[in-house]
């Protein structure tokens, strides 16, 4: 790809305003959060790159389709639109909404955990998919190729499955305690990955070999649907809807957090091939844990603007800009010499702290350490994926190490210019001219699930 960046494809009709805040201001307000930039209040956040769930932009179409939900308690017609609409996307049977991905996963993970010392297998488990795995009485175990772990090293498809070391760990742990492969597409932990066509096909293969179930966690599905047409031979001339297709027929299971790839600030969705027993098991789940099936915790008008939003979501020129604007941010970095994941992902720029600030080890949260230096310098608000989100190990308790300690910079869809990546940037390099500076943090409170949502943290004297 060429160096140059494509103008937007679409035009600003109504801003939102944001508040600049000061140096001392900044500090003040880290600290009332516990260290833990989750906690800070969004308006004391100049630019808010904590994620891209839910953060993004709706289109003047969304807009008017919200005016249009049924809000019906059982067979609302919002819900036989968005029906439609998931089942052209995916070829599957079974729709169920939820109220994100995190709803689809309390409702699904359990199904398919049928007995104690069971695992999951996946590319990269991410954070919330972790917790339900353990929550469901299940292990995680994760199965990304090497070079994933190398930053520097241009790879196109570093979210791949290791095809080796996945057929190695069914037969250490059994076919039969296998409850699913996981296919995370992008694979964000390795940092906004894709998986290529070949890998997931090869993954299916392996899969029936041993007649175990695969789900794809696909949040980010037709940003990885981008990154196939763009560098995998073969998919050159086909368009977004048949790449995503051909991906689908890979898995039995699609569980997506519609608050990404479905362009929408709120939703989930459980999409089930043709299990009827599954789908029928799910049906019955979702009821105390989401809501009524036709609606899964969602309102009418909010699976009006997802049906629209996940319709966009496979449009080229949108797609092409998202992803130009991660590369702007990354490109602008990698210029000044900051350490980041290369090539950039689809959703974010993850910088590498090991590198930033290796003399924080890895106990003491080294990403975590830069996100707060970058708030502090800008009120630019980071995220971390590293240690600290990975957690603790449940059977002895210790700290997991992870193997990539990143700052996530997640842009949020249609929502900011490239002049604010600038900002951006700047806020970054100067923080990395001072890195040395850098302290580790421990904790001040530690909850016992998901904990870098809430921990509160102080740095280490």
């Amino acid at each position: 790809m060429n160096n140059k960046y494509v103008a937007p494809p679409y035009r600003i009709k109504m801003v939102e305003p944001i508040k600049v805040t000061t140096k001392e201001e900044r500090i003040k307000f880290l600290k009332d959060a516990g260290y833990n930039p989750f906690s800070l209040r969004s308006e004391d956040v100049y630019i808010d790159l904590l994620t891209d769930s839910g953060t993004g932009a709706m289109s003047h179409f969304q807009w008017g389709a919200l005016m249009q939900g049924d809000e019906a308690y059982a067979g609302s017609r919002s819900f036989f639109r968005l029906e439609k609409v998931a089942k052209g996307i995916t070829g599957y049977k079974y729709i169920i909404p939820a109220h994100q991905g995190r709803g689809a996963e309390q409702v699904v993970l359990p199904q398919l955990v049928t007995r104690d010392g069971m695992f999951f297998i996946s590319n990269m488990h991410f954070d919330t998919t972790r917790a339900h795995v353990e929550l469901a009485g299940a292990r995680a175990l994760d199965c990304t190729i090497e070079e994933a772990m190398d930053t520097t090293t241009y790879h196109p498809f570093k979210g791949n499955f290791d095809l080796p070391r996945l057929e190695e760990l069914i037969l250490e742990n059994g076919k039969e305690n296998i409850s699913g492969i996981i296919m995370t597409i992008t694979n964000n932990s390795a940092g906004g990955q894709p998986v290529s066509m070949e890998n997931m096909h090869e993954v299916k293969k392996i899969a029936n070999k041993y007649d175990i179930t695969i789900l794809i966690d696909g949040a980010r599905y037709a940003e990885n649907a981008y990154f196939v047409k763009q560098r995998e031979p073969g998919y050159e001339n086909k368009s977004i809807r048949e790449i995503a297709l051909e991906a689908f027929e890979m898995a039995d299971i699609f569980l997506m957090s519609s608050k990404k790839d479905g362009l929408s600030n709120i939703g989930g969705l459980i999409c089930i091939k043709e299990d009827e027993d599954l789908y029928n098991q799910c049906r019955t789940y979702i009821v105390p844990m989401e809501g009524f099936p036709t609606y899964g915790g969602l309102a009418g008008r909010d699976m009006e603007a997802l049906s629209v939003g996940l319709e966009e979501a496979l449009e080229e020129d949108y797609l092409l800009h998202r992803l130009d604007q991660v590369r702007f941010l990354g490109d602008k970095l990698r210029e000044a010499g900051v350490p980041i994941q290369y090539p950039t992902g689809g959703h974010a720029v993850f910088v590498d702290c090991k590198k930033f600030a290796p003399q924080i080890p890895y106990d003491l949260f080294p990403a975590q350490s830069v996100c707060n230096a970058v708030y502090i310098e800008s009120g630019v608000r980071p995220v971390e994926i590293g240690s600290f989100l990975l957690g603790r190990d449940p059977d002895t308790g210790k700290n997991l190490e992870s193997p990539l300690e990143l700052m996530r910079l997640t842009i949020p869809r249609r929502t900011y210019t490239y002049k604010h990546l600038e900002y951006v940037a700047d806020a970054v390099i100067e923080v990395y001219k001072n890195r040395e500076k850098l302290v580790g943090l421990e904790f001040d409170y530690e909850p016992p699930v998901l904990r870098h949502f809430t921990a509160r943290l102080k740095p280490v004297k």
